[in-house]
């Protein structure tokens, strides 16, 4: 299709617009979800329909749906609309250059730049991690919600978000599929356990999504045959150093 080349551009236009149909009538958030899956599925479906090097369209579709997804259930939970519009613009950007990074992957790979896709995932998927924690945190909170089925669904995303960035780093699935159920559970087993502590849902999941950078990034690099000392202290210092911050800083409840 010729006018593939446009979708990178388009399709966040038409995300944006229905964000803000959502920010405008609340209403119609569950109408907006899907609108906004579907326009991303399209771009995504084209892309891979008329590609020669990966038909998978469903594994690129992972990012950012549960992104766009996790970025509108999370603005519910904000009162600043300043704030909520840098969100909504942030995840934007990002969709933008991870739907260009495909397209230059799939349909014109000589523009192509190595390990593009990577690190847009890289990024993203911790954004999207840290949105679905929150969320789900809130939701308890506000809602007063039974937490295991909110643990059931959170499990489901973690598990998506982890394939996400392996698959993301070309590593097998038969090599990596143990520990994708591992690091799941690991972290679910993580969250049921924060969600005790007098945390408001932001520093909750901010809490948890460091835990998932340490983990996903040890094993990571694990797989990938990189794992040595430098690396172990990197993850390790910015992931405690991190939570110490938080834990001085945060607004106990």
């Amino acid at each position: 299709m010729k006018y593939n080349r446009y979708f990178p551009l388009l399709i966040p236009v038409v995300v944006l617009s229905l964000f803000e149909v959502f920010f405008f009538h609340p209403k119609m958030i569950y109408v907006v979800l899907v609108l906004v899956n579907l326009a991303v599925f399209f771009a995504l479906w084209q892309f891979a329909r008329t590609s020669q090097i990966d038909k998978c369209w469903w594994n690129f579709l992972i990012l950012p749906s549960l992104m766009s997804s996790s970025a509108v259930a999370y603005s519910i939970f904000l009162d600043n609309k300043l704030i909520i519009q840098l969100l909504w613009l942030a995840v934007i950007i990002l969709l933008y250059f991870y739907l260009r990074y495909t397209y230059y992957y799939l349909l014109n790979p000589l523009a192509y730049k190595p390990f593009s896709i990577e690190s847009i995932s890289s990024f993203s998927n911790w954004l999207t991690f840290f949105l679905a924690a929150a969320v789900a945190y809130g939701l308890q909170s506000f809602l007063n919600l039974s937490v295991w089925p909110l643990e059931l669904i959170l499990l489901l995303i973690i598990f998506l978000i982890i394939y996400q960035i392996i698959w993301a780093n070309k590593i097998a699935l038969k090599a990596s599929a143990l520990y994708i159920l591992i690091c799941s559970l690991v972290l679910v087993e993580l969250s049921w356990s924060i969600s005790f502590l007098p945390f408001n849902y932001n520093i909750a999941g901010l809490i948890l999504a460091i835990c998932y950078y340490i983990l996903i990034g040890l094993v990571k690099d694990y797989l990938l045959n990189r794992l040595d000392k430098k690396a172990l202290e990197l993850y390790l210092g910015i992931g405690f150093v991190s939570l110490i911050l938080i834990l001085f800083t945060a607004q106990w409840i």
